[in-house]
């Protein structure tokens, strides 16, 4: 679960844009594997979303994460599909923290998910197969933090054993901390992580209290929803928001 997800972003796996995304570069590839089958989900489209270095979001506007260009920013939010091997890659920026929440990516993951014929991708009658977040090591925050800019965030730190999320869904069957290694000598030189993740591709989790739609970015650029924010964060849990006005949706460009 987790606040902001905006639907129709940018299909691409490079979400790094000329502003507000200095940081530590992040590489991360995702597996997802039917807990069914034990095989691999191919043809998911997956969402990807995290704070900046500052611990604000694009696309959203409400109070502690004005985005500079509010809901008409997509910076470090991006769509792939998974490959044969169930596999999504992305190159992004390590998160920052903001207030209340311990340091964490956001995943979404729709199955059947309609590639449409000029490459743009329609989800909003797409089943909704996993709802989740990626935490990080407190090690490995503290030396992303120590850099430039991540040592000017003011916002007070949440450890991810205060993280209101991280420690209940963490177990012996289930970890959401990525594997990773260090690009370089120091961690400013980027960051390699992977992780596997399992999930049931026959359930559809888009009338869960967990999903909820801030915001959708159509042909004339982004739009708020009043559903709420989602599961998680100061702001609630929010339900699905629903789909935006015919025609409106923007579609997701390579």
């Amino acid at each position: 679960a987790g606040p902001y997800y905006v639907v129709g972003e940018f299909l691409r796996s490079n979400v790094i844009e000329s502003e507000y995304c200095d940081g530590v570069p992040l590489f991360l590839e995702v597996q997802y594997v039917d807990v069914a089958s034990c095989e691999p989900v191919p043809v998911a489209a997956v969402d990807i979303w995290n704070a900046n270095a500052t611990g604000v979001y694009s696309g959203i506007s409400v109070s502690g994460n004005e985005a500079a260009d509010g809901v008409n920013s997509t910076y470090l939010r991006g769509v792939q599909i998974t490959d044969h091997d169930g596999v999504v890659q992305f190159e992004t920026i390590f998160p920052g923290h903001y207030q209340g929440r311990a340091t964490h990516t956001h995943l979404l993951t729709h199955t059947n998910a309609t590639v449409m014929p000029n490459g743009t991708i329609s989800v909003w009658n797409a089943p909704v197969a996993h709802i989740g977040q990626l935490f990080w090591p407190e090690t490995l925050r503290s030396a992303v933090e120590a850099t430039y800019p991540y040592n000017t965030n003011t916002q007070d730190v949440t450890s991810n054993e205060e993280d209101m999320w991280s420690v209940l869904q963490a177990d012996a069957s289930f970890d959401p901390f990525p594997q990773y290694v260090y690009l370089g000598d120091k961690v400013e030189d980027g960051i390699f992580a992977w992780i596997q993740i399992g999930v049931n591709a026959s359930v559809d989790y888009s009338t869960d209290d967990y999903y909820g739609v801030a915001g959708y970015l159509g042909e004339d650029g982004g739009h708020a929803l009043d559903s709420g924010i989602g599961g998680g964060g100061e702001g609630g849990e929010g339900g699905a928001g629903g789909p935006p006005p015919s025609g409106a949706q923007r579609g997701m460009m390579p």
